[in-house]
């Protein structure tokens, strides 16, 4: 073989995989979720959520809209994971302190472990638009009426003694959310850990039997 024929090899290479969508809005989601942690929704650009996830601020509105619709999906999405977690929890096989037991534990773990997803989620409500609001405030709601029954079945089987169980599920639900707000990782307790010891407090806000 000469050295022309070297030169007149064509080149092959192999072509780059081109990103499916849902592989794009996941990686605008992760750097919008680290933007907003960081910055806060009213101090992140368009343009810092999309230099995060190595994109120029046109592909960004591609996948989205505007800022705010990130920032809904981003809340719809922890929300109905919420929702999920206290539902099934509340399947728990066992008794209602069991089952308290078991809603408190998951919703506080999944609060820790997603700290920082959760932090958006729970106290960036304002920036949502209005009908964006409104359908958050509507699994809000739903998860404060799962709560609010798991206390009410306690109460109504006479193994709670809380003489107002909204406002006892109000506060187990604050106590949970707020570990969002602290919670780093690497800290002095593993999210089990510490979800263990809220179950505890929670048996106690709602007067069930010692020893339980």
């Amino acid at each position: 073989m000469t050295g022309d024929d070297v030169r007149r090899r064509p080149v092959t290479t192999t072509p780059r995989r081109a990103a499916r969508p849902e592989e794009t809005r996941d990686r605008l989601y992760a750097a919008a979720v680290e933007a907003f942690a960081t910055k806060g929704f009213h101090g992140t650009t368009t343009r810092d959520i999309a230099a995060a996830a190595g994109m120029s601020p046109a592909a960004l509105y591609v996948h989205h809209r505007s800022k705010e619709e990130i920032l809904y999906r981003i809340s719809r999405r922890g929300h109905e994971t919420t929702l999920g977690i206290v539902r099934s929890a509340r399947a728990t096989p066992g008794d209602q302190v069991d089952r308290l037991r078991a809603v408190v534990r998951e919703f506080v773990t999944y609060h820790a472990r997603a700290h920082t997803s959760a932090r958006i989620v729970n106290y960036e409500l304002a920036a949502l638009a209005p009908e964006h609001r409104e359908e958050i405030e509507t699994l809000r709601h739903a998860i404060d009426v799962e709560m609010q029954g798991v206390v009410r079945d306690g109460v109504d089987a006479g193994l709670f003694t809380c003489p107002e169980p909204r406002v006892a599920a109000a506060a187990l639900l604050s106590l949970g959310v707020d570990v969002a707000r602290w919670y780093r990782d690497g800290g002095a307790w593993s999210p089990e850990t510490l979800a263990e010891h809220y179950a505890d407090v929670a048996v106690r806000v709602v007067g069930a039997p010692a020893g339980r």
